[in-house]
């Protein structure tokens, strides 16, 4: 009996000690979920951006040919980036702001990188670290502005004549390593990322001015300088009926994808130009007409409604910011995101030349989508610590 008790009292300690361990491991779990979930989260936002993944699995769906093995890879992109936005939400501005200028380098250093050992279809625009494969360049569209945000910030606005051309300097030097890739649409967009900061430190109109004169100047002055493709681009543009088996093909089955959804569309997986492989790049940078010929005006309406609101949200929570860096860098996002809607919305239709532009958050592909989560993880902490 006096064994058999030890033994028992044995086993009722071993059993308490088990229950303690796993009670204080539920309790440090709790606690660090409790940390990537802040208290002023910006419930809305996180809804919409949620939404707008939703979305872009459904459509990859069908864009992909009904692929399981597409929407998987897309769903863990979205996996990593919504991770990542979570992450980047807890980190304080102040910090963000801090870090900055190491990023910045980070970034150039991979674009130079990319110049010695990328790869691409045509260009160098992708580094292959083996286990990842990534484009640096999408980087630089949050890289930049954040840059640039950090250099006004102790500065008094509206910005001096000399930091105006500071800051120019600081947009020529990542989007001229963009063009040697070559890469000129992605070289112009992350050229707008910064002059959207520079537009918002509050620069007198004769700057805009100037700065709009040069770069008309410089467009015209480049055209000899433009490899073939880039040539091409413009000119089938101009005229894609010229040449409608070859350059013109993108833009004008992307057309007839777009009119033949009609307002309601023709259903989900049941477009033609999409199923029977007629639209080129379709769960890509055409992944908009699949949306528009399948689910119509109505459809494409509702993806803009949604855009809107995110872009108006990002706004707001720029204006409430609590410092010049949080409001610069949260406008620049919020603008920024526009101007790739509007980009890629006005090439699928034939408003402006074909350009390797995705649709933000919809588009088949990982760089962009988690540097844009990554991008709205900031904005958030922007949020979070915003002015009470």
């Amino acid at each position: 009996r006096r064994a058999g008790g030890a033994r028992g009292v044995r086993r009722m300690v071993r059993h308490r000690w088990w229950a303690m361990t796993l009670e204080s491991r539920m309790v440090d779990f709790g606690r660090r979920l409790v940390w990537l979930l802040p208290t002023r989260i910006d419930i809305p936002l996180v809804v919409a951006l949620a939404l707008l993944a939703c979305a872009s699995l459904a459509v990859v769906w069908s864009a992909g040919g009904q692929s399981t093995d597409m929407v998987i890879k897309q769903a863990m992109r979205f996996g990593v980036g919504f991770t990542l936005m979570l992450i980047a939400m807890r980190v304080p501005p102040g910090t963000w702001r801090r870090w900055t200028p190491w990023f910045f380098a980070l970034c150039i250093a991979l674009l130079v990188a990319v110049l010695a050992l990328g790869e691409g279809k045509g260009a160098q625009r992708w580094l292959d670290l083996g286990v990842l494969r990534f484009q640096p360049s999408e980087l630089l569209k949050l890289g930049l502005p954040m840059m640039l945000a950090w250099y006004f910030h102790d500065r008094v606005l509206p910005p001096s004549p000399r930091s105006v051309i500071a800051a120019l300097l600081l947009v020529a030097l990542p989007v001229g390593l963009i063009y040697r890739q070559p890469d000129l649409g992605t070289a112009v967009l992350v050229a707008g990322s910064g002059l959207f900061v520079i537009f918002l430190a509050g620069i007198s109109w004769w700057w805009i001015a100037t700065i709009a004169v040069l770069a008309i100047g410089s467009a015209a002055a480049a055209w000899p300088f433009l490899l073939d493709y880039q040539k091409a681009r413009v000119t089938q543009f101009l005229n894609p009926e010229a040449d409608p088996l070859g350059s013109g093909w993108q833009t004008m089955q992307s057309q007839i994808a777009v009119g033949s959804g009609g307002w309601t569309g023709k259903g989900w997986t049941e477009g033609t130009q999409s199923q029977l492989e007629f639209l080129p790049e379709r769960h890509t940078d055409f992944i908009l007409a699949v949306l528009s010929e399948e689910f119509g005006w109505v459809g494409v309406a509702l993806l803009m409604l949604a855009y809107l609101f995110v872009i108006a949200r990002c706004f707001w929570i720029a204006a409430n910011a609590r410092d010049t860096y949080g409001r610069l860098l949260g406008g620049a996002i919020a603008m920024t995101f526009f101007i790739y809607i509007l980009v890629n919305s006005a090439m699928i239709t034939g408003l402006m030349p074909v350009k390797g532009v995705p649709l933000p958050l919809i588009s088949y592909g990982g760089t962009s989508a988690v540097s844009l989560l990554i991008a709205f993880g900031i904005l958030l902490s922007i949020h979070a610590h915003r002015r009470v």
